[in-house]
């Protein structure tokens, strides 16, 4: 195919990514306060109380790029042994795992996914929530680490990067992960909460598509980094403003529209191939609470069914 014939097949992808932002406008007002494409003053302050003097970091998107799944859909299991979740919601939280892992993310699921978290949490605690996946953060995660990701990030601070995780997922199962890892910072999604701590179902922050750019270039502008000299990784589409921001972008395990934006632009690609117990390479990690195999075994069975309708069509 010549560059004129990639270069448009990038732009009709763009348009039709576009689209799909308008047909979600309405969603966005429902479900979204005016300013959740972008970190508060309150949130950047906290940005600014970490600087470590760095002029370079590695950004690092999480589901399928870090880990080897969604990580808000493999707590499903621990929100239900808690009484958050009943068992046909656990059911149906497997099925959408298994279609994530088959199919990928684009901006129509993704805004599904967000409204229809939004209306299940309404009322949880935030504090219970963050206690739950500190507690299982093991035994539900931590196998799923990607080694390559994990080689990557010990390179970035071997460099005297900063690393932060951005992903989509909220704060309460971002930020332990992270600090599970050892990664001190964070761009996630965060949740509006009434005066008891509750989901209200509102969005304080969404990090999702190019909210996720517009984050990197404030805390870059708090922090002082040069974003030419820094790095971002990922696997989906809806990334390729965070990709797009910084100088050195590298797709990994890219879905199809991601792989042809790669190879327009020139970009590197990776595949990574090895999920490994976080366990085994931090060995000071605290040990797993219990073992969840039903819901894995679970999360297999239905994934393999998914894969059988799919291929009968």
């Amino acid at each position: 195919m010549s560059d004129d014939g990639t270069e448009a097949r990038i732009l009709a992808a763009a348009q039709r990514s576009s689209d799909r932002v308008d047909a979600g406008a309405e969603t966005e007002q429902r479900y979204a306060r005016p300013d959740a494409d972008r970190l508060s003053e309150r949130m950047l302050e906290a940005v600014r109380r970490g600087s470590t003097g760095a002029t370079e970091a590695a950004f690092f998107d999480l589901d399928k790029t870090v880990i080897a799944r969604s990580s808000t859909l493999a707590m499903g299991r621990t929100f239900f042994r808690d009484g958050l979740l009943s068992s046909s919601m656990v059911l149906k939280t497997l099925y959408a795992q298994a279609v994530y892992q088959l199919v990928g993310a684009d901006h129509e699921r993704m805004e599904q996914a967000r409204h229809a978290a939004l209306e299940l949490t309404r009322g949880w605690e935030a504090d219970r929530v963050r206690r739950l996946v500190r507690e299982t953060m093991e035994e539900v995660i931590a196998p799923l680490v990607y080694q390559e990701a994990l080689d990557l990030i010990a390179e970035h601070r071997r460099a005297r990067r900063d690393v932060w995780i951005v992903s989509s997922s909220g704060e309460e199962i971002v930020e332990p992960f992270a600090e599970y890892l050892g990664v001190r910072n964070v761009i996630a999604t965060r949740s509006g909460l009434d005066d008891q701590g509750r989901y209200d179902g509102t969005l304080e922050f969404y990090a999702y598509a190019g909210a996720k750019a517009t984050a990197i270039r404030q805390v870059a502008e708090v922090r002082g980094y040069d974003l030419t000299r820094c790095f971002a990784y990922s696997d989906s589409i809806t990334d390729l403003p965070m990709l797009s921001v910084v100088g050195h972008p590298t797709v990994a395990n890219p879905d199809r529209e991601l792989r042809a934006a790669a190879v327009a632009m020139g970009w590197e690609a990776r595949e990574f191939h090895s999920p490994v117990r976080l366990r085994d390479r931090l060995p000071d990690a605290p040990g797993p609470r219990g073992q969840l195999v039903a819901g894995l075994v679970g999360a297999v069975a239905i994934g393999a069914m998914v894969w059988r309708l799919s291929t009968r069509r």
